[in-house]
């Protein structure tokens, strides 16, 4: 059996889940977003669950048990996941990336606030330093808002979900914490993100309507197959081998990456100060995550 080295998992990691931005944008102009976040999440949580059951591993647990799988599910892979396609229904995919590189800083933030986990200075002023570029990348934006409407919505949306998910990440934790294995929490987590997206569907009136395009339907094995069971496969393994501080360092190449793709296929053209707001975050998270970076944060961020 062939075994992938370190450098072949951290590439996989990097390129597909800096690609999942734009495959998202393949969703959004054909359905409702809440439907496909729902199947997105749902067909990786069954994947997960069935891979476990069939290798003889635990997959059933309590009341107790589901219900922290559950609210880490509902912030991580439903409502956080339905804010951001709803951002990349207004904003290009390298965007809303970016912003979302500002999530290892809210899970901090709350991790000290819930449950008193300390922070460095480093890791504070890294944090700041990452926003600060992430206000940059939006400010053209905002600047072009009176000729694209929906502008100042897609930074909404994009705010809320990395707040969320910095809360679903602060779940996550917590969870380990308690002694819950990571891989039923991830495929139980899918599946109850993928309830709650309907339940938002149902909420706001949403159509059950499957769309046509081939499209779609591409984007969602893609995203749901490759982007999240194949990916996180690669990441858990890096995390045995090296610990959680190396592979880290993919949560930050991601954005940049995925910033390149709306370059390539969305035809976006940044203003200097978008560049320079992008290579602020970057670096500002780079003096953040040193020396190590939790799991679920890396994982989160990567995403």
């Amino acid at each position: 059996m062939i075994r992938p080295g370190n450098g072949t998992l951290f590439t996989v990691c990097v390129l597909v889940w800096s690609t999942t931005w734009y495959a998202i944008t393949w969703q959004v102009g054909n359905a409702a977003p809440e439907l496909g976040v729902a199947l997105r999440f749902g067909l990786a949580g069954l994947v997960v669950l069935a891979a476990l059951a069939l290798r003889g591993r635990r997959w059933r647990f309590g009341l107790r048990e589901h219900a922290r799988f559950a609210w880490q599910g509902v912030l991580l892979y439903g409502v956080s996941y339905v804010a951001v396609y709803h951002a990349e229904t207004r904003l290009v995919s390298g965007l809303v990336a970016v912003g979302y590189s500002a999530s290892p800083l809210v899970a901090g933030v709350g991790a000290r606030l819930l449950h008193g986990v300390p922070l460095t200075r480093r890791f504070v002023a890294g944090g700041l330093l990452g926003l600060a570029g992430v206000a940059l990348v939006f400010w053209p934006e905002f600047g072009r808002a009176a000729a694209a409407q929906g502008t100042a919505a897609g930074v909404a949306f994009t705010l809320l979900a990395v707040l969320v998910s910095g809360a679903g990440n602060v779940a996550a934790s917590r969870n380990r914490l308690h002694g819950l294995p990571l891989w039923p929490a991830l495929g139980w987590g899918m599946v109850y993100g993928a309830l709650s997206a309907l339940a938002v569907a149902a909420l706001l009136g949403r159509p059950f309507v499957l769309p046509l395009a081939a499209s779609w339907w591409l984007a969602l094995l893609y995203l749901a197959l490759v982007g999240s069971v194949l990916t996180f496969a690669c990441f858990l393994t890096l995390i045995d081998r090296l610990g959680a501080g190396p592979p880290g360092t993919i949560g930050v190449m991601t954005p940049l990456l995925a910033l390149v793709v709306s370059l390539l296929f969305e035809g976006y053209r940044p203003e200097w100060i978008t560049l320079a707001g992008a290579a602020l975050a970057l670096w500002g998270n780079v003096w953040m995550l040193r020396p190590a970076r939790s799991l679920t944060a890396a994982a989160v961020a990567a995403e």
